[in-house]
């Protein structure tokens, strides 16, 4: 590792420690050239697959996109951030047990509406409302929901927004 300072080859570290639950460490480095501390981190580097849109387009895994889209859904929520950072990660794993290549982005839209279902109905909602779109009134998008449960087996929790009768 180069000192960021002045560029030398021969750095040290003096300490170690791992982070997010063992996927990053942190280390602590000392330049034998210029007695200057710094911090490096260290994570895995993940090729995530494509996202093939709905227009056919393909585009790059943005991991900024579905957490700000996990953020708006959750705005005013009881919902904590490490909850949102749970989310990115188990539907980041999901996608890479789908697909190495190329995953639809409705796909990636079902998985985050599985957890999200599971952790605040309003969340789950206002990410549904997005997410869907094409709807004309209340019904239809009730109605809409009631298939993506079945067809991703999602047993209805208790005070679901499913469970309103009109």
């Amino acid at each position: 590792m180069n000192c960021p300072f002045c560029q030398a080859h021969d750095t040290k570290v003096l300490d170690s420690r791992l982070l997010s639950e063992g996927r990053e460490v942190r280390r602590r480095r000392k330049c034998e050239s210029c007695q200057k501390r710094f911090t490096t981190y260290e994570t895995v580097e993940v090729s995530m697959p494509a996202v093939l849109k709905r227009d056919g387009r393909s585009e790059a895994y943005n991991r900024g996109k579905l957490r700000g889209g996990l953020e708006i859904a959750c705005k005013k929520l009881d919902v904590k951030p490490e909850q949102i950072d749970r989310i990115v990660e188990n539907v980041e794993k999901a996608v890479m047990d789908v697909s190495d290549k190329e995953i639809p982005s409705q796909t990636i839209g079902n998985i985050v509406m599985m957890y999200l279902r599971h952790l605040h109905p309003v969340a789950y909602v206002r990410f549904a409302a997005v997410y869907f779109r094409e709807f004309k009134d209340v019904d239809q998008f009730l109605d809409r929901l009631r298939v993506e449960e079945a067809q991703f087996k999602i047993k209805p929790q208790k005070d679901s927004p499913l469970e309103y009768q009109a």
